[in-house]
């Protein structure tokens, strides 16, 4: 039994239908210029792959908007699915090209190239994809197409999709074609492939205590937010806030600040003080 809830209710062909009109998806009438479709072969370009309008829609559609829209499913599932597949390629990938490492650094390679930072990095350079996402009012208002947390989610689902609509051999096109150029990049990094190792022995280096990252949990259940401040044993001083949508990817971003602040003499001095008390 339905009940008038104050709101239009809209189902998934109904969100298709208006996703389409605003974004133009999929095959474009054949009595339409073949321009007519170009926002959605632009992102199906950068894919290396098409998907049908009913998929496209769905790995789009953040919680945020299927919270509003009840009757539609948001992308979830599919990001749960990407985040196996991307996983997958770039493990087989760092496996076959640096045969001399070990489990443990081709671990950190990995968890580098597959982050937040570095997946968000991929959605607003190669994709291009804040203004394809279909969010909630409130999301959309407070900036959600521009958000890490939000555009590494979508890039996860679209890969799913991918997946669901080609298989494993078209997957692995899409992640090599979004993915490779920073495979190759985290290869040569350092301390950013683990900020949190290396903070601790860059702290211990230094003759400072352990880190400890104190957390705490905002926003409503469906878009919690995780900030960590992160201290080291012995000081009060904070050396790196960070917030983001998991606690370990806000923990990372706390890391990778306070590792750069010891570089800072007056942060140093600080934390001496702190250590002198």
């Amino acid at each position: 039994m339905s009940r008038d809830t104050g709101r239009e209710t809209k189902t998934g062909t109904d969100a298709e239908a208006e996703y389409t009109r605003n974004h133009t998806v999929g095959a474009p009438d054949q009595e339409n210029d073949q321009e007519s479709d170009l926002p959605a072969r632009e992102l199906f370009r950068a894919l290396r792959a098409e998907l049908t309008p009913e998929l496209l829609v769905h790995a789009l559609t953040h919680r945020s908007f299927a919270h509003e829209h009840p009757g539609i499913p948001n992308n979830e599932r599919l990001e749960f699915l990407g985040d196996a597949v991307l996983e997958l390629v770039a493990t087989e990938t760092l496996y076959r090209a640096h045969p001399d490492q070990s489990e443990g650094q081709l671990a950190k390679m990995r968890a580098k190239a597959v982050s937040e930072e570095s997946l968000s990095a991929i959605a607003r350079t190669k994709l291009h994809l804040g203004p394809y996402i279909l969010l909630g009012r409130g999301e959309a208002e407070n900036g959600g197409a521009d958000k890490d947390s939000i555009l590494c989610d979508t890039v996860e689902s679209l890969i799913g999709s991918v997946f669901v609509e080609h298989g494993i051999d078209g997957a692995r096109v899409t992640v090599h074609a979004l993915l490779d150029d920073t495979l190759e990049e985290v290869a040569t990094e350092g301390p950013a492939l683990d900020w949190k190792t290396s903070i601790t022995v860059k702290a211990h280096g230094l003759g400072l205590g352990e880190p400890h990252y104190a957390m705490a949990v905002s926003g409503p259940e469906y878009a919690q937010v995780f900030t960590a401040r992160l201290s080291l044993d012995g000081s009060d001083t904070v050396i790196g806030t960070a917030e983001a949508s998991s606690k370990r990817k806000a923990q990372l971003a706390a890391a990778a600040q306070g590792w750069k602040a010891l570089d800072d003499p007056a942060v140093l001095a600080s934390l001496k003080g702190g250590e002198a008390r």
